[in-house]
């Protein structure tokens, strides 16, 4: 076979068989075919698609081109939750210490910003010293001993898809329905889940801007996990919105601290949260009503056990120990940090979530290119909510960059990128469909 042959094949529309997605996976892995050739069939799948058939091969191809995991020493079911991506998404640092301190373990393999998204990665890579990169045996410990560890792909776990997923950041292939499906599974498969929860976002702000497209990739997961034998639900949540009041890295996880600590939730983040939280306990059988599942996720959160979960993971990973008493000493901090208002007072009425997530990539807080450096002290904190009121004592949001120039064109951008209005609007629903 010649990587080139199964590039044309997918080109001309063609079906390819496993044989051939099993040679282009294992050549991927093992650098013997080129990025070059991997951005070309990418593309061709973009544009051409590719059956059931054709992902489930890619999926477990892609599983298989490193470790899979196993859990038989657990006492507990183990179980997962991932986003389609969006905009100040930042559910997952709440989500796994919920689900830990309610008897689950989340062993939690995580990536890094793809376009205008930022990554739950690149927030924890915000957090000195912890390791978003252990030995297997590390992550496999952490797990059992905490109930839930959030990290990246390692070399040894679904490889091929991390090669794959830099790819497509850069080529332009982000929002493929079989890629998107194949990339997040593949990373789930490899980390031996009972069960999983799936958060697609919706909306302006989402890889999915249409609630057709959405629901087509939601059944995608749903339908291709399930054959792989790993029960799987699905939440549309509307994202025509920033997701909470801070958009970065270092901004975010302080967000999610104050939301472990009760400091402050933002509402339309806790309702999301605590439904994917409540699908999760059903679906694993750890409740068997939602009422049940909701009051144990509130006293997780009340007690402070969830928190408790978040810091020993914190600490275990090789981040600071005093890290959730302390964040403010350890989060970096940009050298601006000031509000910017509206030209006129009225009501948010809408936003462009997806420019005001790439204005944090032009505030160096975002990628454009794979092996970028980021500055994970930028971004947004504050930001408004659509309805909210803005004027002169109610910012649109506070910009943390880095230089005067850097500040002045995102308070341009955010200024351009937010509707408002004299009266106040309608509210999106915030979960818009369950399926599965």
């Amino acid at each position: 076979m010649f990587p080139q042959e199964i590039i044309r094949k997918k080109r001309d529309k063609q079906k390819l068989s496993n044989d051939e997605i099993k040679f282009f996976i294992e050549g991927l892995t093992k650098g013997e075919i080129a990025d070059s050739q991997a951005a070309a069939l990418t593309m061709a799948i973009f544009l051409n698609g590719l059956d059931k058939e054709e992902i489930v091969s890619l999926t477990q191809n892609m599983r298989d081109s490193g470790d899979v995991m196993h859990w038989q020493d657990l006492n507990g079911p183990v179980v997962d939750k991932h986003s389609s991506g969006g905009v100040g998404d930042k559910i997952s640092l709440m989500l796994a210490p919920m689900i830990a301190a309610c008897g689950g373990y989340v062993p939690m393999i995580s990536g890094r910003g793809l376009g205008h998204t930022g990554g739950t990665l690149d927030k924890f890579d915000s957090i000195p010293g912890y390791n978003t990169l252990p030995t297997n045996d590390t992550f496999k410990k952490v797990v059992k001993d905490i109930g839930c560890a959030i990290i990246g792909q390692t070399g040894n776990l679904a490889p091929a898809d991390k090669k794959i997923y830099a790819i497509r950041d850069v080529c332009g292939t982000v929002e493929s329905i079989p890629l998107i499906t194949a990339s997040i599974l593949s990373k789930k498969l490899a980390a031996g889940l009972d069960y999983l929860i799936m958060d697609l976002k919706c909306g302006n702000g989402a890889f999915m801007s249409s609630l057709e497209a959405g629901q087509a990739l939601a059944r995608s997961i749903v339908s291709v996990a399930t054959d792989a034998g790993t029960k799987t639900r699905a939440l549309i949540t509307d994202m025509n919105q920033v997701l909470g009041h801070s958009a970065g890295n270092a901004v975010e996880v302080a967000e999610a601290v104050d939301y472990l600590k009760n400091i402050r939730r933002d509402k339309r983040l806790h309702e999301i949260t605590m439904a994917l939280c409540t699908h999760l306990l059903l679906i694993s059988k750890l409740e068997n009503s939602e009422q049940a599942a909701r009051q144990k996720l509130q006293n997780a959160l009340d007690s402070g056990a969830a928190l408790e979960k978040f810091a020993a993971m914190v600490t275990a990973l090789d981040g600071p120990a005093d890290f959730c008493d302390n964040p403010e000493k350890y989060l970096p901090k940009a050298a601006i940090i000031r509000p910017v208002f509206a030209e006129k007072p009225g009501y948010v009425k809408s936003m462009k979530t997806r420019d005001i997530g790439l204005s944090i990539v032009g505030l160096k807080g975002g990628r454009t290119h794979p092996d970028q450096k980021l500055d994970y002290a930028t971004g947004f904190s504050d930001f408004c909510q659509i309805g909210d009121l803005a004027d002169q004592d109610h910012p649109l949001a506070v910009i943390h960059a880095q230089n005067e120039a850097d500040f002045e064109r995102a308070a341009a951008e955010i200024r351009s990128y937010i509707t408002i209005g004299a009266d106040k609007p309608v509210l999106n629903k915030t979960i818009i469909e369950k399926i599965g």
